[in-house]
């Protein structure tokens, strides 16, 4: 039986477009599924979007990071890792515009997610740091920059649960998330039926089924990166981080359409957390030394458009009242404007 080598550019691109919408619908299926065991559990939303609904949501990343890892592609596993920063910032902008009444950062009563932002910052500031400076190999071709942004994961967390419990800001004249999700979710949601064992059988079926879907988006990745003359650093910021951004757009729509804003929210922070956590694994399946020395200048590009649209939703979160232009907040549409500027940048380069 032929392997994927043998297949035209156009059969390649076919199990690229294949694989992207498995992993749409797995990652739809499974985020509503784990917002309704959420829901029966009473877990709190901000930590249900930065741990369960990031954590599922980042499976194709975790399965083509890796796998792209394996087969010795640095390029593609940075592309695809600092591109999709980016663009999962940019998810909270369409949410904004398609799905949100006032300005997405309005609706957030707790400082914690301008705490999570700050830190994602700081975390991405010394990964910039790393790839103009070189990774320190601790051996066996790991680095010590992947090891120390790996345990700022956990770090984080605990940071966030500390203030949480610690926090003295109050909201004033904000709008009411909770009543607005009550009203939403009564018109667009009925509850599911289903006990709580068939719910969680659903959730091992979605996630095996993105597990799958990730690989064969990386592998079609790598393939086409070979075949085209976009090369490898392009394709992995545009067609890879597409892809397997699906289920954060999926979840993030899902959860702005249903008024849990403060979990959409989370849920992308968190999710570009773990995407520099995942850079140990993808160091450690990477033998060709510290992956982090093969950082191009598109990739730190990538990591300094994440940084900048970090910040700008910062300023959102802190300013409250954004100015509302054309059915969004102004900080989402200078988001969307640094996005399409960084891949028009990283075209020119690449």
């Amino acid at each position: 039986m032929p392997g994927p080598d043998a297949l035209p550019v156009y059969g390649l691109a076919a199990v690229f477009a294949a694989a992207a919408l498995v992993v749409w619908f797995a990652g739809t299926r499974l985020a509503m599924a784990g917002d309704e065991l959420s829901e029966r559990y009473g877990l709190a939303k901000e930590f249900v979007g930065l741990l369960f609904l990031a954590t599922v949501t980042e499976l194709p990343e975790i399965v083509t990071t890796v796998t792209a890892a394996q087969v010795g592609n640095a390029q593609l596993v940075l592309g695809n890792m600092f591109g999709g920063i980016t663009m999962q910032t940019a998810i909270l902008a369409v949410a904004d515009i398609f799905a949100v009444r006032y300005a997405l950062t309005s609706w957030p009563r707790k400082p914690n997610h301008a705490l999570l932002a700050v830190l994602l910052i700081a975390l991405l500031s010394v990964l910039l740091c790393v790839t103009f400076l070189g990774d320190l190999d601790l051996g066996p071709g790991i680095g010590l920059g992947a090891i120390l942004l790996a345990a700022g994961f956990p770090l984080v967390i605990y940071l966030l649960r500390a203030f949480d419990r610690k926090t003295t800001w109050a909201p004033v004249d904000l709008p009411d998330e909770q009543e607005r999700r009550k009203t939403l979710r009564a018109h667009l949601r009925a509850p599911d039926a289903a006990s709580n064992r068939v719910l969680l059988l659903r959730s091992a079926v979605y996630s095996l089924l993105i597990v799958a879907a990730g690989a064969a988006l990386a592998i079609s990745a790598d393939l086409l990166a070979e075949r085209t003359q976009l090369g490898a650093s392009f394709v992995g910021v545009t067609l890879l981080a597409a892809a397997t951004s699906l289920p954060e757009l999926s979840t993030t729509l899902a959860a702005a359409r249903i008024g849990a804003y403060t979990m959409a929210i989370s849920n992308i922070f968190g999710s570009n957390l773990i995407m520099l956590a995942l850079l140990l694994p993808a160091d450690i399946a990477y033998r060709g030394g510290p992956i982090l020395d093969h950082a191009t200048t598109g990739a730190q590009l990538s990591i300094a458009t994440g940084i900048l649209v970090t910040a700008i939703y910062v300023a959102g979160l802190l300013i409250r009242r954004t100015p509302r232009v054309l059915g969004a907040g102004l900080d989402s549409w200078l988001v969307l404007a640094v996005y399409f500027s960084s891949i028009a940048a990283l075209y020119r380069i690449g």
